[in-house]
């Protein structure tokens, strides 16, 4: 088994790539502390390597984001190492009975047709591009013409991400969808 790893815009994120599925299509789990990853063995067992800040899960890579003055060096081998074993030793990723940790707003009636729309370029033209350098973005919610989205894996955090809403999703989301003004992002 070999895991291979990508570095990411995010200078303090590192793309460790799989290949093969950890998790179901257009599924992600981001854990923003050992508190919240509890349902996770894997994210666990890497939020106990000093550093470590941040674990995010796409289909078939995992992110983790360290400390700014903690080095790669040493860290890089430590996960590596933890995420070798455990696929190794066919240990669960995550607990079987979860199934997401993505929350959203509610949404109006009047506006479930353009949120379905969102949420399919989202899913078509957007996540696969952002998923390449070991991100995510995640619908939040929409009103009154402002799309809300959440930054996760190597985007959370990375300097180029209001770069990449504005000009980049914005503009992608305006040219569908004349409904939509702005796109906003939402930490949670």
């Amino acid at each position: 088994m070999l895991i291979q790893t990508e570095e990411t815009p995010n200078s303090n994120a590192l793309k460790f790539i799989m290949g093969f599925p950890i998790l179901s299509s257009n599924q992600t789990m981001d854990f923003t502390n050992k508190e919240n990853a509890q349902s996770s063995p894997l994210a666990l067992a890497l939020f106990d390597v000093k550093g470590v800040n941040r674990v995010f899960f796409g289909n078939d890579f995992i992110v983790v984001t360290k400390d700014e003055d903690i080095s790669w060096y040493g860290l890089k081998s430590d996960l590596s190492t933890i995420i070798m074993d455990f696929m190794l030793m066919k240990r669960p990723v995550l607990e079987e009975t979860l199934s997401s940790n993505i929350i959203e707003m509610e949404v109006a009636s009047e506006d479930q047709a353009i949120v379905n729309k969102i949420k399919h370029i989202l899913d078509t033209e957007i996540r696969p591009s952002v998923a390449r350098d070991g991100g995510d973005i995640v619908f939040y919610g929409y009103k009154d013409g402002c799309v809300y989205l959440r930054m996760q894996g190597s985007c959370q955090g990375c300097p180029s991400s209001a770069m990449t809403l504005k000009h980049g999703v914005e503009v992608i989301l305006q040219r569908h969808l004349s409904e939509v003004i702005t796109v906003e992002q939402v930490r949670i």
